[in-house]
């Protein structure tokens, strides 16, 4: 008897301590809870006016630059400006006038074709061009170019005159295609057309007399006796090779087949002896120079 009701007490005793060891260990939790999250407001409010504070003091303080994080560069976009090979500013969203603007100079040598030599011969040219650069493949330059070639000593027999020379003036529009434009070296081909004008004069020697602020003498020059000219239209096709030097500018050569659509001249010019020369100027310009 004394035994059953002795478990009986120990079976209470048993349930009331675990039920006060659990009632204990949730008043725990919630405290610590409560704790973790008061310290996570705490520290919460504490950056926040830290934060604060910094912004407030970014104008007076000279050291605010160095707790700053340092900008972000991205590669090939350093100060906005777009630095790999090829250059203009292209994929930036920047677009400045400035960064599509051609120019190009330079000079050479010109060579007539079989069909002009008895009517041209040769001699030397200049070129200057400017223009837009729509891309880094595609320009439209417009250019200048003079022609200085002699005569040959036939038509120069039949003027009855001691020398003569061709001179060419031309301003044409010729796209300009790049086909590695992201190279060091580029190939591209080029062509176009506009105005040309041609005169061919007739020369002879003159004595004419000079003066310097020391003395006075005779001098020999060639003096144009006779001329004919023609204004017409002309086209040129051609293609060349470029190195870059440094940024936009490169060194090109080019040779170019020439078509001038020069007339057909049957004529005394100034009195001079009946010369004929035929339809058409065909003459290949090789040029060396610049372009930027």
């Amino acid at each position: 008897m004394f035994s059953i009701r002795y478990m009986s007490v120990m079976r209470h005793v048993t349930i009331l301590s675990v039920a006060l060891a659990c009632s204990i260990n949730s008043a725990n939790a919630q405290s610590t809870y409560t704790h973790d999250s008061s310290t996570a407001a705490v520290t919460n409010n504490s950056e926040s006016s830290s934060t604060s504070s910094l912004l407030d003091a970014r104008d007076g303080d000279p050291t605010f630059a160095a707790v700053l994080p340092s900008p972000v560069t991205v590669p090939g976009q350093e100060n906005g400006q777009d630095t790999h090979a090829g250059g203009y500013g292209y994929g930036t969203g920047r677009h400045n006038l400035h960064d599509h603007l051609a120019f190009e100079a330079g000079g050479g040598f010109t060579a007539p074709t079989k069909d002009s030599s008895p009517y041209i011969s040769w001699g030397g040219n200049v070129t200057l061009g400017a223009g837009y650069r729509f891309n880094r493949m595609l320009s439209l330059m417009t250019e200048y170019q003079f022609i200085d070639d002699k005569l040959p000593g036939a038509i120069i027999a039949q003027a009855g005159a001691q020398g003569g020379h061709d001179h060419i003036w031309s301003l044409t529009l010729d796209p300009v295609i790049d086909l590695i434009p992201k190279g060091h070296m580029d190939v591209y081909v080029t062509g176009g057309g506009g105005f040309y004008r041609k005169v061919t004069s007739f020369t002879d020697p003159t004595q004419t007399q000079y003066c310097t602020y020391y003395y006075c003498g005779i001098a020999t020059t060639n003096v144009v006796v006779g001329h004919f000219s023609s204004n017409q239209g002309g086209w040129n096709v051609g293609a060349g090779v470029a190195h870059r030097l440094n940024g936009n500018m490169k060194l090109f050569a080019e040779a170019r087949y020439l078509d001038v659509k020069s007339p057909a001249v049957t004529t005394s010019p100034n009195g001079l002896g009946n010369t004929t020369v035929g339809a058409g100027t065909k003459i290949i310009p090789v040029t060396v120079g610049i372009r930027w």
